[in-house]
């Protein structure tokens, strides 16, 4: 019997023992994930942004001028005028801790578990305006962390409150709150309290009545939303809460409340107007100012937070002028989508004095710079630079120089190329060639030149061409407008290239003065610089293939470019058939160089078709047209490294004189004090294109007449139905046989190829007209 009630109470105990380990568990767990807590707060912690005074108080903005000392804009998280604590009235003071931070001068932890909880009820009741975060944290996101509701992570809450806790322990109440009011941002660009007031009221902060004070107070929880320019009704509520925490908080009197209340939001308000650097003045010069500031980082500066005095290379008339142009209807868009990127350079010192990223931006800031990207091809403004410069400079070829445009195959390949017009010239002259934007002569060329000579050619103008592009690139490669407005800054100024740049001045807080001229780097001879701008002369008149940029008496030059589709992309889209993908123009005088691309950021949804094609050298011509009448129109002077024959259009470079000179034709020596050479009659002439500028010659000289020219292809065909040339070797032992892609008027056939490696497949059916 003993030992069945000692049986029975045992089997009473066994539960009751598993209850208390059951708790003993679940306490375990509880103390266990503390620690995990803690110890991952210690961790995010420790890894937090370091603080101090210099980033709570923020050094202030930076000031942008432009090269006449005008102010263009503003830079920094604040355009703010700094107020220290004693000089903000106390009402002020009240009425931000009764909206913000009730219990702000009572707490010295930096935050608040238990307000954060009872915030959370009290808003959803609607008895308070206050959120969770204690006045100190509000302060340390506005110093260190984005407000961006995708960043509010837990590892960013928890470094928060780190922070909170750190600057609670080694910084006065007053000096918080000083910070705090001074950092805030209050909408239309204005930071800090004292700043608003002069901005909304133009008072200064001890100055404003209290229905002033309580609308500014208001406006930090969402500045845009509780504007009272734009949304008077909102902010005339969110500033009526304000009255009433101030009154319930014991701030104000009953009375004080209720005729702040009464009081018009309207009341005192300035009239609206634009901010320094924000508005209308902001999205004019937003995308130079996007590339300043890369370039002040590049410098060493931080131009959020240094204080700088900056002064850029920008014209803000030119500037206004080209936002103008690019945004009205003085040219004839198809549609808000239609973009385009410009880029104007003065070519005597490199210096950028305008730029437009694109067009119909709306309030995009900081955005897409469509002037600067290098992810669409420069079609045939490349001629110029990788294929006839380097053969001018290199080979001294004249201008007359005989190139070949008959049929032709990538060398390795089944690849056939064609021209914009699906048609061969036969043997033609370089300036032909290159005016009329042949693609087989310019890629025959390169060739000649040798691609990697060619490359490192280009690389001195500030364009470096991929090796892997291969020859296809003299017709085509990634390259910006800015890179094109450089790069032909070189031929404008006989030779000398600049890298681009905005900034000419920056001027720390301590008043040094740091100032950056431009060094230029000799690329290419003047003789080379003056052949090529010779030719690109007749691209800009009424006849040539630019005729869009044509501007009556002005002394100028440019080029034309496009790109196409291929077959593949057309077959995605067939409405793409007939169309370009990009055109651009590149144009210049003695003292603008301007480059322009059009298109659309989604190529293969839209494309251009021939009314579009001109709209970049349109574009070109009404700030050109601007330019010029502020700039005195120069012709170039002929260097004496250059013999122009007289009453012809051919140019050489002297000691290199083509066999193929017009019979009885004078040599014009220009600074030469010999007297003019009569040229003997060979019984040859060479084929000369009609140029409205010289002289012109309708008998072509034949193949062999021009074999015994140093500079001229051995394998000349006259015939336009031969066989494909496919061996034309680079002078220089370099082979770059690999097309690509994005080609200017590239009409391309593709074969199957003959080798096992098939080559990058061009485009299959470029055959738009050029840009006239």
């Amino acid at each position: 019997m003993a030992n069945s009630r000692i049986e029975k109470y045992h089997r009473q105990k066994k539960p009751q023992k598993s209850h208390h380990k059951g708790l003993k568990y679940l306490l375990n767990a509880i103390l266990a994930l503390i620690v995990i807590m803690v110890v991952v707060f210690v961790y995010y912690g420790i890894s937090a942004p370091r603080v101090n005074s210099e980033i709570l108080q923020s050094g202030g903005s930076s000031t942008i001028y432009d090269h006449k000392g005008q102010e263009i804009t503003t830079l920094g998280n604040e355009n703010r005028t700094y107020i220290t604590i004693d000089k903000v009235p106390q009402t002020m003071k009240d009425a931000i801790i009764s909206t913000e931070d009730r219990h702000f001068y009572q707490e010295h932890l930096g935050f608040n578990p238990f307000r954060i909880f009872m915030a959370a009820i009290n808003n959803l009741r609607g008895d308070s305006i206050q959120g969770g975060s204690t006045l100190t944290q509000q302060l340390i996101k506005l110093s260190v962390f984005s407000t961006k509701k995708s960043d509010q992570t837990l590892k960013r809450k928890m470094q928060e409150v780190w922070l909170a806790v750190k600057v609670e322990r080694n910084f006065s109440k007053d000096q918080i709150l000083e910070y705090y009011l001074n950092k805030v941002y209050l909408a239309n660009g204005t930071y800090g309290f004292q700043t608003a007031a002069h901005y909304y009221f133009g008072k200064n902060l001890n100055q404003l009545t209290l229905e002033q004070m309580a609308l500014l107070a208001g406006m930090p929880q969402a500045p845009n939303n509780y504007d009272p320019y734009k949304n008077p009704d909102a902010a005339k509520t969110r500033r009526d809460l304000v009255l009433k925490a101030m009154y319930n908080n014991h701030k104000i009197t009953l009375e004080q409340a209720q005729n702040a209340k009464n009081t018009p939001i309207t009341a005192g308000l300035k009239a609206y107007r634009p901010n320094t650097g924000v508005g209308e003045n902001k999205l004019i010069v937003d995308p130079y100012i996007k590339e300043v500031i890369h370039e002040v980082k590049a410098k060493g500066f931080d131009p959020y937070r240094d204080n700088l005095k900056i002064t850029v290379n920008m014209d803000t008339k030119v500037q206004k002028r080209l936002y103008e142009i690019v945004n009205s209807d003085e040219i004839a868009f198809p549609n808000n989508l239609f973009q385009t990127g410009v880029s104007v350079v003065d070519p005597n010192n490199g210096a950028v004095i305008a730029m437009i990223g694109g067009r119909k931006l709306g309030d995009v800031q900081l955005g897409l710079n469509r002037a600067v990207q290098t992810s669409r091809s420069n079609g045939s403004t490349m001629k110029p630079i990788l294929d006839y410069a380097p053969a001018i400079e290199y080979l001294h070829w004249p201008t007359n120089q005989i190139v070949r445009d008959t049929p032709y195959t990538y060398p390795g390949t089944n690849i056939s190329l064609n021209n914009w017009d699906y048609s061969y010239m036969g043997n033609i002259t370089m300036r032909t060639a290159l005016a009329e934007s042949r693609n087989v002569p310019a890629i025959r060329t390169l060739g000649t030149v040798g691609f990697d000579r060619a490359r490192k050619f280009a690389r001195n103008m500030g364009i470096n061409v991929p090796q892997n592009e291969g020859l296809s690139a003299g017709i085509g490669s990634e390259v910006s407008s800015l890179q094109l407005a450089s790069a032909y800054s070189a031929f404008a100024n006989g030779g000398t290239y600049y890298k681009p740049s905005y900034v000419s001045k920056i001027q720390t807080i301590d008043g040094f003065n740091h100032h950056y001229d431009p060094t230029g780097k000799k690329v290419m001879s003047e003789a080379t610089a003056y052949l090529i701008t010779d030719i690109l002369k007749d691209v800009v008149k009424p006849t040539g293939m630019g005729s869009q940029a044509y501007i009556s008496g002005l002394y100028q030059a440019g080029k034309t470019g496009s790109s196409n589709y291929s077959n593949e992309e057309i077959a995605r889209n067939p409405s793409l058939a007939n169309m370009s993908k990009d055109t651009l123009f590149t144009g210049y005088t003695k003292n603008y160089a301007i480059g322009v691309w059009t298109g659309y950021d989604q190529p293969n949804l839209h494309g251009l078709d021939a009314t579009q094609q001109k709209i970049a050298a349109q574009i070109y011509q009404h700030l050109m047209r601007y330019l010029a009448a502020h700039s005195n129109n120069q012709n170039w002077n002929k260097p004496y490294s250059v013999v122009r024959v007289t009453g012809t259009n051919i140019l050489y470079i002297r000691h290199h004189r083509p066999n193929n000179i017009p019979a009885h034709s004078t040599i014009n020596n220009n600074n030469d004090n010999s007297a003019n050479e009569v040229v003997p009659n060979r019984g040859r002439r060479a084929h000369s294109n009609n140029s409205a500028e010289f002289g012109t010659d309708d008998d072509n000289r034949s193949n062999s007449d021009w074999d015994n020219n140093s500079n001229s292809n051995s394998n000349n065909n006259n015939s336009t139905n031969s066989s494909p040339d496919t061996t034309t070797p680079p002078t220089n032992g370099n082979s770059a046989t690999n097309p690509n892609n994005n080609t200017d008027n590239n009409s391309n056939s593709t074969t199957p190829p003959a080798s096992n490696t098939p080559p990058v497949a061009p485009p299959a059916n470029n055959g738009q007209p050029p840009t006239q």
